[in-house]
């Protein structure tokens, strides 16, 4: 077992956390794919976002899953501190949550926005 995680394995560790915490409440997303991608890639066909993105919701088509993505860069520029990240990617999986499923954030977590 590794003394020290790199950053990637960390962050894989902070969504695997937030993933888990959300399906304990949400159990339909058990058939979700979750993952976590270095950067946003362009979509053929779809507009380019205002902004960076920091995570996306790919709907099931057939034979696919549901794929809810975060994007680790953008997400590390934005949130300097282990604390800071670790709820910027929980926030960040509240609201592709809520897309996927029809919600607002507020019904996914309750304490969306407080943390």
């Amino acid at each position: 077992m590794p003394i020290s995680l790199t950053r990637s394995e960390l962050f894989d560790d902070y969504v695997r956390e937030s993933m888990e915490r959300l399906m304990r409440r949400w159990p339909q997303l058990e058939d979700v794919e979750f993952a976590v991608l270095e950067v946003p890639l362009p979509v053929k066909g779809e507009p380019e976002p205002d902004g960076v993105p920091l995570g996306r919701v790919i709907p099931a088509a057939k034979g696919r899953r549901s794929r809810i993505l975060v994007y680790r860069r953008p997400v590390e520029i934005r949130a300097k501190s282990k604390e800071d990240r670790a709820a910027l990617v929980h926030e960040i999986l509240i609201e592709q949550v809520a897309e996927l499923l029809g919600l607002s954030p507020d019904a996914i977590d309750p304490r969306y926005g407080e943390e």
